[in-house]
């Protein structure tokens, strides 16, 4: 690893899902929508890396992790939640290719939306939101990532989806071709996908067949 840094904060950002604030290795840089590898510093979990990606903006002088916790798994993500401020944490240079491509639909599934977080909090910094589109899967609204901010940020440009429980103001369905057609995306702008594989995948060959130019898929590789 690259760094040591030190938790600053920590706290929820709803059932199973926490804020990791955390200092900002000199000379640090990335671009908004990369990841970084992170491991907890201490003995038998320094060799346990996992991906996660920052989600605050590009110049802030603290980084921010939105991290899912999945208890019972006995995994990174249960240790991290179980840590509290002033521990320390190995982290990596940035990596990835999600990246801002310009203008355009931003499709996510549960925590896929952390890359995107980041692009969105830093389009709105720089002005340049107000053309992008976002579609967001959940299970149920509790289990909805920063729905306030995200509803303040993309207003009618936001559509969110529960898949397992209706609730006003949700369309209770899958995202899939016909979600698409009838949200009218254009295929002609870029698309920005993040969340399960199998998600993923089945959003990327429905792009397709609706026109959208491989191209202009952008996708972790």
């Amino acid at each position: 690893m690259d760094h040591t840094v030190r938790i600053l904060h920590i706290g929820f950002v709803t059932h199973d899902v926490k804020q990791f604030v955390v200092t900002r290795p000199d000379g640090f840089g990335y671009r908004p929508g990369q990841g970084v590898e992170i491991a907890v510093d201490q003995e038998g979990w320094r060799e346990e890396g996992r991906p996660f990606t920052p989600t605050s903006p590009e110049a802030a002088p603290a980084l921010e992790f939105t991290i899912k916790g999945y208890p019972g798994h006995g995994g990174v993500t249960q240790k991290l939640h179980s840590m509290k401020p002033g521990a320390t944490l190995l982290m990596s240079e940035a990596f990835g290719t999600i990246t801002y491509q310009g203008p355009g639909t931003f499709v996510a599934g549960g925590a896929g939306i952390t890359p995107f977080l980041a692009i969105l909090r830093q389009l709105e910094k720089d002005g340049g939101r107000e053309e992008c589109t976002l579609l967001f899967s959940n299970k149920t609204p509790a289990d909805v990532i920063c729905e306030k901010e995200l509803r303040h940020l993309m207003g009618e440009r936001l559509h969110l989806t529960c898949t397992e429980q209706p609730a006003p103001g949700y369309d209770r369905a899958r995202i899939d071709r016909s979600f698409l057609e009838a949200k009218k995306v254009d295929p002609e702008q870029p698309f920005y996908l993040c969340g399960p594989p199998a998600f993923v995948e089945e959003i990327r060959e429905a792009l397709e067949q609706m026109g959208a130019d491989p191209e202009g898929i952008v996708v972790e590789e």
